[in-house]
């Protein structure tokens, strides 16, 4: 029998509502069953890399452009291209000579000094390929994308690092905040119109390494219209706007409020033992799963110390640093990331995801440049430029790497201009940014050829970010994974370590 807080308020399945609650909770901090974990991460290779800035970095803020926007109006623009090319968008010139960049950026004209841009980013997959984008995974096809928990997927960049950690770290070790923690909301769980998409998950680790998710608690400011295959959607625009209360917390394990006592947490400690003494087959379950002990523990020690809670306080800051990230969905999210690599975290992760309908944020099919213009740009070139200076200037950019990634970018020609202009899936040439934390700064690596429709030089795989990226934090790329049937996979398969990326 399980009691809770005073008294059994049953389902017909003999659980309790609150049970349930709890038992959610847990799943949101990595705690819950996976699907048969039996991948285990190998620190393989005793050949730690040899090139600059291995370990540099002490954390990451992955920010993550869903839909993925065009290189010509952004990081790659293209003045002499026809028009058709090079679009209603001019460039400006930036703080390091020779490097123009979009005129929509003019905040990030005066930082990038701080950037390294990649412009010759290519692979064959325009398929809004977020696993591939976002994982190891060598190869992948449009019906795989589609279901996020197909046991082949490879897992998640953040999750890769988690797991690598967890190998790493002291017995007992309770880091003060989720080592792979991801915000605003669960991927692809806020837009109607499409199925969620794969990346961002645990892959073959099993659920249990996915990233440990955020919800928005706020309200928008400014509204807007959406249409999509003749559904239409209306309301605020988080990424537009958003009131100064809004907020990020976990739910149900945000920190301890005041009216949480410890002795209410030893009771949740007791509720979690009797859902496990209550649950047949649960034994077997976390057999499966292994160390729930130590989990559970170690989110109870996230809970007790406080830290956590206070990184998603964003009363603590000034208006002033708020406005610098901007007072929108994106920009309060990136703001708290910086809160959290303060307090503690390892990998931290942004999307700029759908919000309403699908085919919003960054895929601009349609109407590309009134979004780029009023919505996508200003909001980039706010936040990334103010989580820049905000990081060096409290010290921070050496040690904090910062990653700006997309699944691919979009045509050289603008298409669908009965539907008012777009850009449309293009994987063959697109930019990506990179800044603190060991990457060199003020650099341009690889070039597109005159239209930005291929690399001319230095093809830089998506897997190359990947390894970079673990290199810079003190993985090596060359570790190993064992899957499900102990067989030795790479970390990062088929990718070098971006050299000329490095300070």
């Amino acid at each position: 029998m399980i009691r809770v807080l005073g008294g059994p308020k049953r389902l017909c399945d003999g659980m309790t509502r609150r049970d349930l609650m709890h038992v959610g909770a847990l799943g949101l901090l990595g705690l819950g069953a996976g699907a048969g974990l039996s991948a285990r991460p190998a620190v393989a290779s005793e050949s730690v890399s040899r090139l600059p800035g291995f370990g540099r970095a002490k954390s990451c803020i992955l920010l993550y452009l869903y839909g993925a926007p065009s290189q010509i109006e952004t990081f790659d623009p293209k003045p002499d291209a026809p028009y058709e090319v090079r679009g209603d968008l001019g460039m400006i010139p930036s703080n390091v000579p020779g490097l123009d960049i979009g005129e929509g950026f003019p905040r990030m004209a005066k930082v990038m000094d701080r950037v390294t841009v990649l412009r010759s980013v290519t692979h064959p997959y325009p398929i809004h390929g977020v696993a591939f984008a976002t994982t190891a995974i060598p190869r992948i096809e449009l019906p795989m994308e589609l279901n996020p928990r197909d046991a082949a997927h490879w897992p998640y960049i953040g999750s890769a690092v988690d797991a690598m950690d967890r190998l790493q770290a002291p017995e007992g070790f309770v880091p003060p905040v989720p080592r792979n923690i991801a915000l605003p909301w669960a991927f692809s769980t806020q837009r109607t119109g499409e199925v969620a998409r794969a990346g961002p998950y645990g892959g073959f680790l099993g659920p249990s390494y996915d990233p440990v998710w955020t919800e928005f608690q706020g309200t928008g400011t400014v509204s807007a219209r959406k249409t999509l295959a003749g559904k239409t959607w209306e309301g605020p625009e988080l990424y537009r706007g958003i009131t100064p209360d809004s907020r990020f917390r976990l739910a149900e394990v945000t920190g301890r409020p005041p009216e949480l006592t410890l002795d209410r947490l030893d009771r949740r400690r007791s509720l979690l033992q009797q859902i496990e003494q209550a649950r047949p087959g649960l034994d077997a379950m976390i057999d499966r799963v292994g160390n729930v002990d130590d989990q559970r523990s170690m989110a109870f020690g996230m809970m007790q110390s406080g830290k956590l809670a206070r990184a998603f306080d964003l009363s603590e800051e000034s208006e002033a640093t708020r406005d610098l990230y901007g007072m929108t969905l994106f920009g309060q999210a990136s703001l708290t990331a910086r809160r959290l690599v303060e307090a503690g975290g390892r990998f931290v992760s942004v999307f700029w995801d759908e919000y309403g309908l699908a085919g919003y944020g960054w895929d601009t099919h349609w109407d590309h440049y009134p979004r780029m213009k009023d919505e996508l740009m200003p909001g980039l070139d706010q936040t990334l430029s103010g989580l820049l200076l905000d990081l060096d200037q409290r010290g921070l950019l050496d040690e904090t790497l910062v990653v700006v990634l997309s699944e691919h970018g979009r045509t050289p020609r603008i298409s669908n201009i009965a539907g008012g202009g777009g850009r449309d899936h293009w994987s063959r040439c697109y930019s990506l940014l990179m800044a603190g934390g060991g990457i060199a700064q003020g650099q341009v690596v690889g070039k597109s050829d005159r239209i930005a429709s291929d690399p001319v030089d230095r093809p830089i795989s998506p897997k190359d970010v990947l390894a970079t990226i673990v290199h810079l934090l003190g993985i090596d790329p060359s570790s190993e994974w064992h899957d499900r049937q102990g067989r030795p996979l790479p970390l990062v398969p088929e990718a070098s370590v971006i050299s000329e990326a490095l300070a």
